[in-house]
């Protein structure tokens, strides 16, 4: 049996010194981009048939160099997919390979393919059971709404692999999520009443219709309360005419501001407690989510003794920190220096703040709630302060660039951020050839000298 080395060098041989001829590579290369075999064939000046049969053959070579090389790759790349779906680099770690396109041809000729979505195949990923992903997409769907920074959580709960683009999958016009200006993942036909019931729970308290009208982004008091009379998630609590939710058992008004203020106020009474018994008396308190009380851990007041319970850090308990999320796909990182890509809103475009991921505040050492770190910025503008809360991590203010730069809703602001010095630049991040703003301006008529 050869060793991983030996597969190793042979697959880049096959690419690079002449073992394929460039008709080929161009035939494996095009089908690898996604292209179909009528585009892959029309680009050379061949048939469908003739492209087909070109793959084919070099597949065949491909499959025979590797059963040579080292025994056993199909059963070792069928393992590595057997989940929903599993990105090619994770297969060319599994048989020690170099990550490569002609790998692609091995993982067909063993039986696998690319995981099936709403929005078609989901290219540079594999599996054993291309309909997994979809059913575990299905899945999470199912759990919404949710916040935007439970993202991560949801999709694990869902089945779902780390590192896929989910935020680019769920935008699309075919799915059944779309992501509210708050920032959190709504139904696309419910998205009123689901904004309103992710407002509710994370203020814990029944309200007004009134109260309701910005998050649900109604026009009428009237309106909403037609809306929440149709959803059995909501009902109004007589006489006062407030709305609640449903699962809550315990509606009284709550004499605490934040669930973090309950929790304090516990501790402080009741002395440490584990989390399950924290998190029961808080919420006869201050009715809000299980996952709400596990963010409020997250602040600077509260800790974890020697023996795991929970008591103010006042008091000598270590503060909790939380362990790194996983990095979303628009943000990088290289050196000294965070990237991030931040889409604009009407948010950016107002002057709110902009939700951003917490990995962006873990990476900056931001552990605990509240904590901030501020980047200076050239000329007249403010700084750019990230901050981090229990439930959220915010971006300061990003209206007088976004003014500046000229870009209008849908355009992206690329944010520099260098850690060396605490300096931030804010730039266009948009495409030419993609880029809002451009073509509104090119679309315009052109000025008339009067």
């Amino acid at each position: 049996m050869g060793d991983e080395r030996s597969m190793d060098d042979w697959l880049v041989r096959a690419w690079e010194t002449g073992f394929l001829d460039e008709r080929e590579r161009a035939v494996i290369r095009g089908r690898a981009e996604g292209r179909t075999l009528d585009k892959v064939g029309a680009a050379l000046g061949l048939s469908r048939e003739r492209a087909r049969q070109i793959q084919n053959r070099t597949r065949k070579w491909l499959t025979d160099m590797a059963d040579i090389t080292q025994d056993g790759w199909r059963e070792t790349v069928c393992a590595a997919g057997a989940g929903p779906a599993a990105p090619r680099e994770a297969f060319a770690a599994a048989l020690g390979v170099v990550d490569h396109v002609t790998l692609e041809e091995l993982l067909a000729a063993a039986g696998l393919d690319a995981p099936r979505t709403w929005a078609g195949p989901l290219r540079g990923w594999w599996s054993a059971e291309p309909g997994a992903l979809d059913r575990a997409l299905r899945r999470l769907v199912g759990t919404a709404p949710f916040r935007g920074d439970d993202l991560g959580r949801a999709a694990s709960e869902a089945g779902l692999p780390a590192g896929l683009p989910l935020a680019r999958l769920l935008s699309h016009s075919e799915s059944r999520l779309a992501l509210s200006p708050d920032g959190h993942w709504v139904r696309r036909k419910a998205r009123g009443r689901d904004a309103a019931y992710l407002w509710l729970l994370e203020t814990g308290r029944s309200c007004q219709a009134d109260e309701l009208l910005a998050p649900m982004a109604a026009t009428t008091a009237g309106a909403v309360r037609e809306a929440l009379r149709r959803d059995d998630r909501f009902r109004q609590i007589r006489p006062e005419g407030t709305w609640a939710l449903t699962e809550w058992t315990h509606l009284r008004a709550s004499a605490y501001a934040s669930a973090v203020e309950a929790m304090v106020a516990v501790v402080t009474e009741s002395g440490p407690l584990s989390p399950a018994r924290l998190f029961a008396r808080v919420t006869e308190l201050h009715p809000v989510t299980p996952w709400r009380l596990k963010q409020c851990l997250l602040s600077d007041q509260l800790g974890e003794t020697p023996d795991g319970l929970v008591d103010l850090v006042s008091r000598g308990a270590r503060p909790f920190e939380e362990e790194e999320p996983a990095r979303p796909d628009t943000m990088a990182v290289e050196g000294e220096v965070l990237g991030l890509r931040i889409p604009v809103n009407r948010d950016v475009l107002r002057g709110s703040g902009v939700s951003v991921h917490t990995w962006l505040t873990w990476r900056l050492g931001l552990r605990q709630a509240p904590m901030s770190r501020t980047f200076k910025t050239s000329g007249n503008h403010s700084p750019v302060v990230v901050r981090r809360g229990t439930s959220s991590a915010q971006l300061s203010s990003l209206r007088r660039h976004a003014l500046e730069l000229k870009v209008v809703d849908g355009c992206v602001l690329a944010v520099l951020l260098r850690l060396d010095n605490d300096t931030a630049r804010v730039g266009h991040g948009c495409a030419p050839d993609t880029c809002p703003a451009r073509r509104a301006r090119a679309a315009a008529p052109p000025a008339v000298n009067v």
